[in-house]
């Protein structure tokens, strides 16, 4: 009594592999194996490679924004009434104030949340930096020292001059970003001048209030707008330059995980004073992050279709090696292989093209995201320099994080596509009958 044989039995690999290995002329389609084993490897290379500088940019956009600026921001607004002189006559005027009083008392309050990391009390201004003919517009942001050294992109930068303990050792010292000491010609030990128009008020409204100041600290976070605008001063220098003595614009808190900041807002807003204001970092950049997410989803769809595209040649491939095959397909069905049998074997023959491929895409995509440093230097140097600008893209370098679950993707879409497509060829060549395949030979 005969037994069928097991699904996938050793000589259903063997006839398989036969077939890929057999040339033109003795009826294969080693041409269209190439053919399909190149473009599934590129496609699978082009769709790892993008998700890896896609999770690369969101890892890094958020890095830069979460590592330089506040997680929570708090600030207060409320109205008080002013004295104000009116030729011969007195008034009280009532008007808005932003600033916080209080702000020592509130931000250990919130310190001693759970969760909360810190909270910085920071007086912030804006105003002109220059030196010599050269000037720029800068952010100034007034904060102890201690908690400038705590922030994770000063503490760690990208790179970095002078010493982060002269700032707020040496008089009057400021650290400025790379961007704005880049644009004035600034290293540390040079003075730059600082220009605002929140001076010190007359009858004719405020002049402006011009200081010196050196520079002590130079820091790159990574992010090209902080870079080029920023400038920091000791809490106290800043409270005097900007008119603030007693005051803080605003309180930064910094949360122990950035990316679920959400779950600190009720917590946060229930510790604050009546009239205060609270906004979260995803506030501030949620349409870059949705940008990020539409595009993200854009690209995975494209690079789909393109693995689709690629495992299209491997149907191609089939359907010529069943319609070359026909007379071996006849035999082998008169010798007594079923129809399952058959269907295996060129199933086998379109999924190892697919899944090795898939392997090969996967490891090139790898090693791109690996070596993209230098991959990306040789592009640079090839085309004479300038491919990428900062100013333009918000980051100097182009970014690549390796995720498990974007590999798994990849590796699971191209794989289900190839061995999805290989099962209408193979049913073609399983439906064939016997006698009509072999009725010429």
């Amino acid at each position: 009594m005969s037994r069928t044989p097991r699904p996938f039995s050793r000589f259903e690999w063997m006839i398989a592999w036969r077939y890929l290995r057999a040339r033109r002329a003795e009826g294969g389609v080693s041409v269209m194996t190439w053919i399909s084993l190149v473009g599934v490897t590129l496609a699978v290379f082009a769709l790892v490679a993008t998700l890896a500088v896609r999770s690369g940019f969101r890892a890094d956009f958020v890095d830069t924004i979460v590592g330089a600026n506040a997680h929570l921001t708090v600030r207060q607004q409320r109205q008080e009434v002013v004295t104000v002189t009116q030729g011969d006559q007195t008034v009280e005027v009532p008007r808005m104030v932003d600033t916080i009083d209080d702000y020592e008392e509130t931000a250990a309050q919130l310190a001693a949340l759970e969760g909360v990391e810190r909270a910085n009390p920071v007086v912030y201004g804006e105003g002109l930096a220059s030196r010599g003919e050269e000037g720029t517009f800068v952010q100034v942001y007034g904060i102890a020292p201690q908690e400038f050294a705590d922030i994770p992109l000063i503490q760690d930068p990208q790179a970095s001059q002078g010493s982060l303990s002269d700032f707020g050792e040496v008089e009057d010292g400021v650290a400025v970003g790379s961007g704005v000491a880049t644009a004035l010609g600034l290293v540390p030990g040079d003075r730059v001048s600082l220009t605002t128009a929140g001076g010190v008020q007359t009858a004719v409204g405020r002049t402006p209030r011009r200081a010196f100041f050196e520079v002590v600290y130079v820091f790159q976070t990574g992010r090209y707008i902080t870079d080029s605008t920023r400038i920091y001063m000791p809490l106290e220098r800043a409270q005097a330059f900007f008119n603030s003595e007693g005051t803080v614009d605003e309180i930064q808190v910094f949360v122990e995980n950035p990316d679920e900041v959400e779950r600190w807002i009720d917590p946060v807003y229930s510790a604050l004073p009546p009239g205060s204001l609270l906004y979260s970092w995803k506030d501030n950049e949620g349409a870059y992050l949705r940008a990020l997410t539409v595009e993200d989803n854009v690209m995975f769809v494209i690079l789909s279709i393109l693995v689709l595209i690629a495992s299209m040649n491997i149907i191609s491939g089939l359907i010529m090696l069943v319609k070359n095959k026909s007379s071996d397909i006849g035999i082998l069905r008169t010798m007594g292989l079923s129809q399952g049998s058959i269907l295996r074997v060129f199933f086998l023959c379109g999924a190892s093209i697919g899944t090795i491929g898939t392997a090969l895409g996967v490891a090139m995509g790898c090693l791109f995201a690996i070596y993209i440093d230098p991959i990306f230097s040789l592009v640079n140097w090839v085309s004479g320099g300038g491919v990428w600008d900062p100013s333009i893209r918000g980051i100097y370098a182009l970014p690549a994080k390796l995720e498990a679950g974007d590999v798994l993707s990849a590796v699971s879409l191209s794989l289900f596509l190839s061995w999805v497509v290989t099962i209408f060829p193979a049913r073609r060549a399983a439906r064939m009958n016997p006698v009509e395949a072999l009725r010429y030979e």
